[in-house]
């Protein structure tokens, strides 16, 4: 299906109109961010974690210490709510109350449930280094069966999600488009730095292409 149906959750109720369903929509933000927040409830008080992520297909992939309490509640399948955002402007307006800014964000809700076989597990792990820095995970030491051991890996279903996406200039009221006031948009962006290499680095070496050029591209 192209589209998410949207539940009760999902919908998007303040400003419906920018509301987006489609999994092209959506999966695009996901595909282009790697940061997402994680929300549920733990003995009655509300928590919200910061962590990467993967999009696997139609589940998202998250991962963390078998040691953490968050994510050991994760892996007992508490509902959770994730959201993700990507910030595209500042948007100027004429009056304060109109100020705003552009933006295109995701959510997602659901249950997590733990990926157990060590065989699936580095699989996901290589889809989280790769989400993040493409062309990384071929570099570098693959996991161990004892850092696979204390690693929790979990997926949640992508099957109640929506996109909420706020595009183009400032909206004012009628008499203030008069004003001798500079409306418009400071466009934002991820961008890159020159790569600092380790100083314990054992000899010279080459900076990656994939570090030296990364870029995280615009998917939508």
């Amino acid at each position: 299906m192209k589209s998410i149906a949207p539940t009760e959750r999902t919908k998007v109720q303040r400003l419906p109109q920018r509301g987006e369903y489609d999994r092209e929509t959506i999966y695009a933000i996901l595909d282009e961010a790697f940061v997402c927040h994680i929300g549920f409830v733990i003995d009655g008080e509300p928590v919200m974690i910061p962590t990467g992520y993967a999009r696997d297909g139609d589940r998202l992939i998250v991962h963390g210490s078998q040691a953490s309490r968050l994510m050991r509640n994760l892996a007992e399948g508490v509902p959770v709510c994730v959201t993700v955002t990507i910030l595209d402007g500042l948007v100027l307006a004429r009056s304060a109350f109109h100020h705003s800014m552009n933006y295109r964000s995701a959510v997602i809700f659901g249950r997590a449930h733990c990926i157990e076989s060590a065989e699936e597990k580095t699989e996901a792990l290589r889809l989280l280094s790769e989400h993040i820095v493409p062309g990384r995970w071929d570099d570098v030491r693959q996991p161990t069966p004892d850092e696979l051991k204390v690693t929790l890996v979990l997926s949640l279903s992508l099957a109640e999600a929506s996109a909420k996406i706020r595009r183009g200039p400032p909206v004012d009221d009628r008499d203030d488009y008069d004003l001798a006031v500079w409306a418009g948009e400071v466009p934002l962006e991820t961008i890159a730095r020159a790569p600092i290499a380790d100083p314990q680095l054992k000899s010279p070496a080459e900076v990656p292409a994939y570090a030296r050029n990364y870029r995280r591209p615009k998917k939508s």
